[in-house]
């Protein structure tokens, strides 16, 4: 992947190619971005630029070969690593290496993709997976080889707020003192959920979200649809080229989440008062529960992104609103119910039915216990 085929964040590019044309080269570097801005698909070109020696440029003739490996995600000195969790192919102590044929095909059809997506090809959305002890052990064996091909040896780990404390214990030392020409490449979303001692040994860069007209130009250029189209899934995307790519193909898992979120609230304002009401909550709870840990996860978070909406709507701050409902929800309509009074506790209700969640409570009672508080909050009078 080539730096030119990478979407916006020209400031990220600069600084990456100069630092390296120059020599300077850190040992350990975290990605941090939120999803969609491009942080895989920027560390696999860095990575291609340091071992195709790209200096004199992307595409020399000398370095066809190597960029041919990188096309294809196979040089045998770029290692990847992500977390992973057994399925059906692997019963016990699943690594990286046992599943880079799903690597590749993430890479290639959805190198902007998330982890809900990543989970799904793995067929593992019931699980949450992890970089584990087994993994760390396998990062230690690879890099004490000598490089294949003489130069660098770069180690990327994606999604790395999933090491797990003791994997991480395990890395301290390397990625502090790595071997001669060995680079680690950090990717995260979360960088607040690495443990300080990671995070303190490595050189931190931040992408923002892609700007709009980034978004629209590519989607014009890949999916050749129409201009005012591409205009209105860039807004509604907000930064987020993954999700612009699903609301291309109405792929996007939200046009669910809606259903889910519409019929809770409409529940939750009608149960005070109103024990059938109660009956539909706990119903919806025994839906929700039902799917898959990180299903439940992502669903929570859209609702979180849905009360934000409503309440930039509510404070008149139309031009930040990018959430557009395709039922006969209205958002205009909703927002008065979310203000200053309770959108803190809501916020802490969801984050923490999330924690809840990801920690293997009960989902059925967390979603119960939620959809009862949300019920009280809905009805509290803004000051």
């Amino acid at each position: 992947m080539l730096f030119s085929e990478i979407l916006g964040q020209e400031h990220i590019k600069n600084h990456l190619t100069k630092s390296a044309d120059f020599g300077r080269v850190p040992h350990a570097q975290l990605f941090v971005g939120p999803e969609g801005s491009g942080t895989l698909p920027m560390a696999i070109a860095y990575a291609q630029y340091l071992l195709c020696k790209n200096i004199e440029g992307e595409n020399s003739n000398d370095t066809e070969s190597c960029n041919l490996k990188f096309k294809n995600i196979s040089h045998p000195d770029l290692h990847f690593v992500f977390p992973v969790a057994t399925n059906d192919k692997i019963k016990k102590h699943p690594v990286s290496k046992h599943f880079m044929e799903e690597w590749r095909q993430l890479v290639d059809k959805q190198p902007y993709g998330n982890l809900f997506d990543w989970y799904r090809i793995l067929g593992i959305d019931n699980k949450q997976g992890q970089i584990g002890v087994d993994e760390a052990l396998d990062i230690v064996k690879s890099l004490s080889l000598k490089s294949y091909e003489g130069g660098y040896k770069v180690m990327l780990i994606w999604m790395a707020e999933k090491l797990n404390t003791a994997a991480a214990n395990k890395l301290l030392k390397l990625i502090e003192e790595p071997p001669n020409k060995t680079v680690f490449i950090l990717i995260a979303e979360d960088e607040e959920q690495i443990i300080n001692t990671i995070r303190s040994r490595c050189q931190v860069l931040h992408f923002p979200p892609l700007a709009e007209g980034v978004i629209k130009n590519a989607l014009l250029k890949n999916y050749q649809i129409p201009e005012p189209d591409a205009i209105k899934i860039a807004h509604q995307s907000n930064g987020n080229y993954n999700k612009a790519c699903d609301l291309v193909y109405s792929d996007s898992e939200d046009t669910q989440f809606e259903d889910w979120f519409v019929f809770w609230i409409r529940s939750a304002f009608k149960a005070k008062g109103n024990k059938s009401a109660i009956h539909d909550l706990i119903s919806w709870s025994e839906t929700i529960a039902k799917t898959g840990r990180e299903t439940q996860k992502q669903f929570l978070n859209f609702c979180l992104d849905f009360f934000r909406q409503a309440l930039l709507l509510n404070y008149k701050a139309d031009s930040l609103v990018f959430m557009e409902p395709k039922s006969s929800f209205k958002l205009e309509k909703f927002a008065p119910f979310v203000h200053g009074n309770n959108i803190m506790e809501i916020s802490e209700e969801l984050q923490d039915a999330i924690y809840h969640i990801e920690r293997n409570g009960n989902s059925k009672i967390i979603l119960t216990d939620l959809s009862i508080k949300l019920t009280r909050l809905l009805h509290k009078k803004a000051d």
